[in-house]
């Protein structure tokens, strides 16, 4: 028997989801996760599948890996203390970013403190010019200096970025081998080796939260290596990447920023499948976990992608599913600010010590004690038996902030809901405009252990056409590790005008792409691997500051046919901008590369006819919109295709609670699917 895992571990759970390769079947588990001690989730969950259903660690021959670690990290400011080397004269690349604004409308919005202060800038004596000829060799002693300030500062870690380092990383590299003589203690990274991108802050700020999150990523994932080692797993983990493939290991430390959106890109690939699978043609996939709420646009079950995706309060350039994260989650700490406002986040409870209502130490109350104290959740056990929800517990730390504003926990509660929804809104809002969507033509799919109760909510008020939760809405993003296919991205900066005379240098690069490319493939998965090759190129008309990412196919490239290029630009461009200019002349910056290779892919179960009515399991009392209603509660087991009822209603199932408000109604599809819309007539807000 062969079998392939899929894990994804989150601020609060870690969720399983195991195919069986002898009928593409699926089975799902949930444990807490414990950031106290990495490692011991896995142990935890392997266990448990070989106790419950007698699958034997050994009969594993593929695992992949998602995880948050590295967002949460750069969410939270929790990464490790840093120093910057970079070119004299060239100090303030992190200061000046791109002198924007994060909210161009407000005239209070700042820009947020860099990672790397100023103070912990140091100059290296250096140059290169931009066609990546040394004028300045690297001085030693300058190296040294820098070195020596970095300690005084108390850095743990350096992150080397030199001008023009994306055409020629010697110098780069050359810094980093005095380091590594002088302190061998203090991780060195080079920019040119992370992502070799034209501009010198796009390059620097991913090398930075590359170098931001290692340590952390590292120890994480040796943890990680270690348990499947002790419970017998004979292959090493693969990791989910930003751009919604997989990597492996080594990769995988080396290079972290490829895996900082791991967990959300792994949400975004189950999204997809489901997407495709279940004919949805237009989701906003809506994972919200214990720390964060990630939204990803996919339409006819093809996410979006794109660089210069927003992580916290910066952007990282590295290729990755198109994804707004917004520090929002069901562990969303709740508090009380100088002048007494009740502020929710960014701040999050996590697994541990965790919401007071999973008793596990917390003490501040949080988004999910919010739902427990207005009656929303609580009426069964979640997380596979993991969690007992103390509703009592959830209240009491609600009414510390209740008593100081002088209202009651219900209403305290419902702000704390309230506050939470409206971070979250503000961010989605802003993606739905940004790709100029409809937001009456999407649903939500919602999944993570807290969308299903929260997303209704959210939907209501950006005005979607409803909402979509899974069959295992709770562990949808380590299924989505198992749908990844194998995938790398590649990229070189050629900064060239479109004419004749680049026509053989692009002939080499996309040679040399490929080269590099089915090396490694080779050294990852070995070379009998099926796989597909996807050329495209930055283009933009010249004298134009940004590009768009133009598909190219690799046969114009070896010909040299670059009127095909040409039009393929002019096409691409019309489609976005409703116009291009046959007269103008194009430039042609990055020229890229995707590699991609199909995974095995499971099977949805379709769910039988119902034949008559949904059973309540009980009615409870919850405080929804400023008063308290009447609420049935359903198992989402006892329901089958066709089914339907009317909110408000709360739905149990072993992973998550699903929150359905007054004046929505719920369908069930065959394959089990909720499908969750406004009644006729209903209306929310103002």
């Amino acid at each position: 028997m062969t079998y392939r895992v899929g894990v994804d571990i989150g601020g609060s759970f870690t969720d399983f989801a195991l195919l069986d390769e002898r009928d593409n079947s699926i089975r799902t588990l949930k444990v807490l996760s414990r950031p106290d001690s990495p490692g011991n989730e896995i142990t935890t969950g392997l266990a448990a599948f070989q106790q419950r259903d007698g699958i034997n660690p050994a009969d594993i021959h593929y695992f992949t890996h998602g995880t948050t670690v590295g967002v949460n990290a750069v969410i939270q400011r929790k990464g490790v203390k840093l120093a910057l080397f970079a070119t004299e004269g060239f100090c303030d690349v992190l200061e000046l970013a791109r002198l924007k604004i994060p909210h161009i409308h407000d005239l209070f919005s700042r820009r947020p403190a860099p990672l790397i202060t100023r103070d912990r800038v140091f100059a290296i004596k250096e140059r290169s010019d931009r066609d990546g000829n040394v004028l300045l060799p690297v001085d030693r002693q300058s190296v040294s200096e820098a070195v020596d300030a970095a300690r005084a500062a108390g850095c743990q870690g350096i992150v080397v970025s030199l001008l023009h380092s994306y055409r020629n990383g010697s110098n780069e590299a050359q810094v980093r081998e005095i380091v590594a003589e002088i302190a061998p203690d203090l991780l060195t990274s080079c920019s040119a080796e992370i992502w070799p991108i034209i501009r010198e802050y796009e390059r620097t700020i991913t090398a930075v939260i590359n170098a931001y999150v290692q340590p952390k990523v590292i120890h994480y994932l040796d943890s990680f290596e270690r348990a499947l080692k002790e419970m017998g797993v004979p292959v090493l983990p693969r990791i989910t990447k930003s751009n919604g493939g997989v990597m492996g290991l080594a990769q995988a430390k080396a290079e972290c920023v490829q895996m900082v959106l791991s967990g959300t890109a792994s949400g975004v690939m189950g999204a997809s499948y489901i997407a495709e699978i279940c004919g949805f043609d237009r989701l906003l996939s809506l994972d919200i976990g214990g720390t964060s709420a990630d939204v990803a646009v996919i339409i006819d079950g093809r996410p979006e992608y794109g660089s210069g995706e927003i992580i916290g309060d910066f952007p990282i350039y590295i290729p990755s599913v198109s994804v707004t994260s917004v520090g929002q989650g069901g562990g969303s700490i709740a508090w009380l600010d100088s002048l007494g406002v009740l502020q929710v986040g960014p701040d999050s409870a996590g697994s541990l010590p965790g919401p007071v209502c999973f008793r596990r130490g917390g003490t501040e109350a949080t988004a999910t004690d919010a739902f427990a104290a207005c009656g929303l959740i609580g009426h069964g056990d979640l997380g596979y038996n993991a969690v007992q929800v103390d509703v009592a517990g959830a209240r009491a730390a609600v009414e510390k902030l209740a008593a100081p504003l002088g209202i009651s926990v219900e209403e305290t509660a419902e702000n704390i809901i309230a506050l939470a929804i409206s971070s979250m809104y503000s961010d989605t809002s802003g993606l739905i405009s940004r790709f100029g969507l409809d937001p009456r033509e999407f649903y939500f799919l919602a999944f993570g252990g807290a969308g299903p109760m929260m997303g209704c909510f959210l939907a209501r008020e950006l005005k979607l056409k409803g909402v979509v939760v899974p069959p295992t809405p709770g562990v949808l993003s380590a299924l989505g590790g198992l749908v990844a296919d194998v995938k790398n991205d590649f990229i070189r900066t050629v900064y060239c005008d479109l004419t004749a005379a680049v026509a053989e240098d692009l002939k080499d690069n996309s040679q040399d792409l490929r080269t590099e490319a089915e090396g490694w493939l080779a050294r990852e998965y070995g070379a009998d691997l099926p796989y597909q090759l996807s050329f495209s190129a930055d283009m933009r008309y010249r004298g134009q500051s940004f590009e768009i990412d133009v598909a190219l196919q690799e046969s114009w490239l070896l010909a040299g046919d670059l009127a095909a290029v040409r039009a393929a630009f002019d096409a691409h461009h019309t489609r976005l901008f409703g116009h291009h200019d046959e007269r103008a002349a194009v430039q042609l910056i990055n020229l890229r590369l995707v590699l991609s290779s199909p995974t095995p892919k499971p099977r949805l179960i379709t769910l039988a006819q119902a034949s008559g009515p949904v059973t309540v399991l009980s009615e409870v009392d919850a405080w929804i919109d400023g008063q308290w209603w009447q609420v049935g509660v359903v198992s989402r087991g006892a329901l089958l295709a066709g089914h339907q009822l009317s909110g408000p209603v709360i739905i149990t199932q072993d992973d998550c609670t699903t929150c359905v408000p007054p004046q929505m109604q719920v369908d069930v599809d065959r394959f089990g699917n909720l499908i969750i819309t406004p009644q006729t007539g209903a209306h929310h807000g103002n």
